[in-house]
């Protein structure tokens, strides 16, 4: 491993909460790094322990037991002016900075750098509107935070982030109230941002599907503790994703990197499609429907269906869909009619 490269690295790291001097331990024995260029998503149920890291590892609560290594040197032997240049954070948190322009509001991460009055200076200015451009947000400089939509304070918030110049940045579920196109947007922007400033950003999110797409590295926080550390592709192909919510109702679609509901049914279908998506999408009106589906193989034919032998289900289209059962053959035109055809043979099915 290039050592050059490691910007934070944990030792057998412990993390909780000190509570009427009785310590609570939500994880410990961890032992990772974030390295610089990557994007790392932080993934696991709730209660697992993902923020009380993060608060950890941005030295905003103390580990209970191991070492923080940032940069090379332990985060208790950096100042708080220094940790500032060091990490940059953003959390969950609404910010109420409403008054403010959106210039303001990142010039805020500057403090670090300027006096105790807080004057910024040429070089400050360039560092505010270099972070404002890469985030897409210098049109909206002198715009108030209050006139911004959702997706657009948090892109000013990690603008803000941005000129600390810190060589890590932690977010804390940075997507969390973003509609579907602001939080594609947002974790495509951070994977650029740590290719581009050449930084390590580790953040914690429930939008599993953009972080099997996005992350070049995923923390995994499984239900039976620890931590597991990789690349998206080799902890789906070797099954941890099966072990991070260990729900008997659920289970990981290895093909679709998603959850979805576990099928139950006692009907079967024998399931053929002319492509995989078609495949796709009839799999999920059957199996969301009750019916349990199979692959037409070559033992499966058209004659033993039409003799009653099973039901067998041919997608050519969208709008050709050849039902054969019963021993009649019919083709339906949309997946609507379908259903209905299922509802009235299997009443207590659908």
């Amino acid at each position: 491993m290039d050592a050059q490269n490691i910007i934070l690295e944990c030792r057998d790291l412990s993390v909780g909460y000190t509570i009427r001097n009785q310590q609570r331990v939500v994880q410990s024995h961890l032992n990772m790094v974030l390295k610089r260029g990557e994007l790392t998503c932080l993934l696991g149920a709730n209660g697992m322990g993902k923020s009380t890291l993060l608060r950890t590892l941005a030295g905003v609560q103390s580990p209970l037991g191991g070492e923080l290594w940032v940069n090379g040197k332990l985060l208790s032997g950096y100042s708080e002016r220094e940790r500032s240049r060091q990490i940059g954070i953003v959390l969950t948190d609404r910010t109420m900075a409403g008054g403010l322009s959106v210039y303001d509001l990142v010039a805020l991460g500057r403090q670090p750098y300027t006096n105790f009055l807080g004057h910024l200076n040429r070089e400050d200015d360039a560092v505010i509107r270099k972070s404002l451009e890469a985030v897409g947000m210098m049109h909206k400089a002198g715009s108030y935070v209050a006139e911004l939509s959702d997706g657009e304070r948090q892109k000013a918030m990690i603008a803000k982030a941005l000129v600390q110049e810190c060589p890590l940045i932690l977010l804390d579920e940075p997507t969390a109230f973003l509609d579907v196109v602001s939080r594609i947007e947002i974790m495509n922007l951070l994977h650029r941002l740590a290719a581009e400033e050449k930084c390590a950003i580790l953040l914690s999110t429930h939008d599993i599907e953009q972080a099997l797409v996005l992350a070049d590295r995923l923390w995994l926080m499984p239900r039976s503790g620890g931590l597991e550390s990789g690349v998206p592709e080799d902890l789906i192909l070797s099954h941890r994703m099966d072990k991070l919510f260990m729900h008997e109702s659920i289970h990981f679609d290895l093909m679709h990197g998603i959850y979805s509901p576990r099928v139950s049914g006692t009907e079967m279908v024998y399931l053929m499609a002319h492509d995989e998506t078609l495949r796709h999408w009839a799999q999920n009106a059957l199996n969301r429907n009750g019916f349990l589906c199979l692959p037409a193989g070559k033992n499966i034919n058209f004659e033993d269906a039409g003799k009653g032998k099973y039901t067998l289900l041919d997608v050519q289209a969208p709008d050709k869909l050849w039902l054969t059962s019963n021993g009649t053959c019919i083709c339906y035109p949309s997946f609507e009619k379908l259903l209905s055809f299922f509802h009235h043979i299997y009443p207590k099915q659908i």
